[in-house]
């Protein structure tokens, strides 16, 4: 079973104004991870594509979507894939990439049907393309790490990047994912806002009565979401992106628009924030 639900973009003026369920029917993504179906997001940021695919056991295959009125869902598009379940299986252009809890495969444009199965639980994040570059399956052990914060400041994370320059070629997704040190609790700090790039955040490893608080919207006038275990966020450009939680828990990170340098951030600094 194939679901696909539009989102349109909202102006940062329109946000202001939203009530809690206001902001949750436009900025929240629930029960993408439904067992034996594919449910996906379309967006009209960027033209950037989430969604979930678990196999549960069986098959699953993404061929198409009517959102895109091309004959096949990657004819013209790039895709991220990350294993946030156990192992799975993804086949794609005839190859088939076993995958384990954590790794992501990148599949380029051009990229035929996409089949998953096994115990996955498989997050996919995808953008337009308009190159093909190699599809290529990253583990765990592949990633670039990057280590940042600091328990003082509660924020001591490990930041692994997965579709980046400096591990694989892609056109202009880049994705990987940040999971915070015992004790540490805010995901990114300070925040930040990036004009040029969309963004959308999935929360993942949590118990199911764990939260995270999540900030989004103008940095002069925040406004939040309570964000639960396999729930993702939509973060326009305008809007910061940054949360605190409580217990363990990982957010997968994946970006689209104009370029791919993950450095590309307008900080802006907790005292400036409203």
């Amino acid at each position: 079973m194939l679901t696909v639900e539009t989102r349109h973009a909202i102006h940062p003026e329109h946000a202001k104004g939203m009530d809690t369920t206001a902001l949750r029917e436009h900025f929240l993504g629930e029960g993408l991870f439904a067992e034996g179906e594919i449910r996906m997001i379309y967006t009209h940021y960027d033209r950037f594509v989430l969604g979930a695919a678990v196999p549960a056991g069986g098959s699953l295959t993404l061929e198409k979507i009517e959102e895109t009125k091309t004959a096949t869902f990657l004819e013209r598009r790039e895709m991220g894939v990350v294993n946030i379940g156990g192992s799975g299986k993804v086949e794609a252009d005839g190859t088939t990439y076993e995958m384990e809890r954590g790794d992501v495969l990148y599949l380029g444009m051009g990229t035929g049907a996409v089949t998953f199965s096994g115990q996955g639980r498989f997050y996919l994040a995808s953008a337009p393309a308009h190159r093909a570059c190699p599809s290529t399956l990253v583990a765990v052990a592949d990633a670039k790490e990057v280590k940042l914060g600091a328990p003082e400041t509660s924020n001591k994370r490990t930041i692994r990047q997965f579709i980046h320059p400096d591990v694989i070629d892609s056109c202009q997704l880049t994705l990987g994912y940040t999971s915070l040190e015992d004790g540490s609790v805010w995901n990114t700090i300070p925040s930040h806002i990036h004009d040029r790039r969309m963004e959308a955040y999935l929360y993942w490893g949590m118990e199911d009565e764990s939260r995270v608080l999540h900030l989004m919207g103008d940095p002069q006038e925040t406004r939040h979401l309570f964000v639960a275990n396999e729930q993702a966020v939509i973060s326009p450009s305008w809007s910061v992106h940054s949360g605190a939680g409580i217990g363990e828990y990982t957010f997968i990170w994946a970006m689209a628009g104009d370029n791919k340098d993950f450095t590309d951030m307008d900080f802006i600094q907790p005292g400036d924030m409203r």
